[in-house]
């Protein structure tokens, strides 16, 4: 497999490739539209934090009939008669898919926070600290580990939450207001699903408990948010209050799950005090021979989250069995080989292989590597016309996938502690920032490769391209100079080693079905 893989590289590195244009976090404008299915079953499909969809309880809804029900609905013909302009502009922006909104929302903060912090005055440097989130420096720094857990975490819930909606949505069959009342008009197509409890609720729900935890700095901000679309969803004709209500119930209990499973998953420990990151780099060298030094100015005193590696894996038991090859030993003659090729590249940078090392860097400022991947999930989910729980379950495997990819690469980087090339190679130049952690594999090969494969599955249609644009972010880092060519192809075999397990247990989620 990793001859293969190595030709594969091979072709890359004398074709070229032609990436899809991307874009930072965007408002991405799309059309209500006829959903593809309804998956009236998908009450019955198995979760991932819960054990049933039936595990979190409410109350049965008022008959449509019942003066209570009655009162809501009178109560919702005035509010909607008094919608503002600005009523309806909410109303377009957050449209019947709230998962797609709240993961724009996500890759908005990952970008804002993905800041290095710098050194203080004095020279010193002070570590990002979630009990002190105003700093100095500001909490969180959202760099690919931290970006791809966000991700991870913020999905599963809207999974198992809307799991849960659908459960009881097809047990109660409560139909919408609008279906209720003539004086009463949808903004949206008529997909036929029912109201209680409401699905853009507990999404609503979940979204800002789960990002308010993971950026404390914009409580307000996501508070706001999640009212607005509450608002929203009243005003499109789609809900009564009760419906809002029963979906925050269950999108607060959900959260309530994973922000536990958060708390003890190692992540708090993953960012590590130097003596400990000296000790793992002590370790390799005793072990191999060499240790990546940090080459980075300002050097920041320890390399980025060096236990990321020990983080709780969400479809591997254990990250070991998931760790790569040896790297070639330094000096040797593969070693030697991969110096040439990368000598090459830097002595003779084409206009193609700048574009992409550039289009893929995903640097300080962007959404990380994961971020992108969701930028490409999203499109599809749209373009192919995914229901809410759909587009839930895509981006939750996908970002499971990537963060298991993410804590295998970690668990690597620092068993190996691999030299970059630039601290090998005398006189080397990179056309990329270095970043401060090891070498060997490379992250965006294995977020890449990680999440292509989930892309594959889900979208066979789009399955050659995915792997096409993962390959082409692997040799991008190689373009760069930042990566060895070995980073990059074991790299990308890492990443799809690991994302097999995330499809193993999506393939028996009862979805197929």
């Amino acid at each position: 497999m990793r001859q293969s893989i190595y030709k594969v590289f091979s072709i890359l590195i004398l074709s070229g490739f032609v990436a899809c244009e991307k874009e930072l976090p965007t408002f991405l404008e799309f059309e209500s539209v006829q959903f593809s299915s309804v998956d009236a079953t998908a009450g019955n499909w198995t979760p991932i934090l819960l054990g049933s969809g039936a595990d979190i309880a409410i109350p049965a809804p008022s008959e449509v009939n019942s003066s209570a029900y009655l009162a809501e609905l009178s109560a919702l013909e005035t509010a909607i008669g008094q919608k503002t302009k600005a009523d309806q502009q909410a109303i377009d922006y957050w449209m019947d898919s709230p998962v797609v909104r709240w993961n724009e929302i996500a890759l908005e903060l990952i970008a804002k926070y993905n800041i290095i912090p710098g050194p203080n005055a004095d020279g010193t440097y002070t570590l990002p600290n979630p009990n002190t989130p105003d700093g100095p420096p500001a909490f969180p720094f959202s760099h690919p580990p931290y970006a791809s857990r966000v991700l991870a975490y913020l999905s599963v819930a809207q999974f198992d939450g809307l799991i849960s909606a659908w459960h009881h949505k097809f047990s109660f069959n409560r139909a919408a207001p609008f279906k209720q009342s003539a004086n009463i008009q949808y903004n949206f197509q008529d997909n036929n699903i029912p109201s209680y409890p409401s699905e853009g609720a507990v999404v609503a729900a979940v979204s800002r408990k789960i990002l308010s935890a993971m950026f404390p700095l914009e409580v307000d901000y996501l508070a706001e948010k999640e009212e607005e679309h509450y608002r929203s969803l009243l005003l499109s004709g789609g809900n009564v209050s009760s419906d809002i209500e029963a979906g925050k119930t269950i999108g607060n209990a959900i959260s309530t799950l994973a922000l536990a499973r958060a708390s003890g998953d190692g992540m708090s420990k993953a960012q590590a005090p130097k003596a400990v990151s000296d000790s793992i780099a002590n370790a390799a060298f005793e072990r191999f021979g060499w240790k990546w030094i940090n080459l980075e100015l300002p050097q920041r005193p320890v390399g980025l989250t060096p236990l990321f590696g020990k983080v709780q894996m969400w479809n591997v038991l254990n990250v070991e069995d998931t760790r790569p090859i040896a790297p070639p030993a330094v000096g040797s003659a593969e070693y030697l080989a991969d110096v040439a090729i990368l000598n090459d590249y830097a002595d003779n940078v084409t206009e193609e292989r700048r574009r992409i090392a550039n289009f893929w860097q995903d640097g300080l400022g962007t959404y990380t590597p994961p971020g992108h991947w969701n930028e490409f999930a999203k499109e599809f989910i749209v373009k192919y016309k995914q229901n809410p729980i759909r587009a839930a379950r895509t981006f939750a495997y996908l970002n499971m996938a990537m963060m298991d990819g993410g804590i295998s690469c970690w668990d690597a980087k620092y068993y190996y502690h691999y030299p970059r090339p630039i601290q090998t190679i005398e006189g080397f130049k990179t056309i990329a920032g270095t970043p401060n952690f090891p070498s060997y594999t490379s992250g965006h090969s294995v977020f890449s490769a990680a999440g292509a494969e989930v892309l594959a599955y889900i979208f066979p249609q789009k399955a050659n391209q995915v792997r096409d644009w993962a390959e082409e972010a692997a040799i991008s880092r190689v373009y760069g100079g930042i990566h060895w060519t070995f980073d990059a192809y074991i790299g990308t075999d890492q990443g799809k080693d690991v994302a097999q397990y995330t499809v193993n247990r999506a393939q028996a989620d009862g979805a197929d079905n």
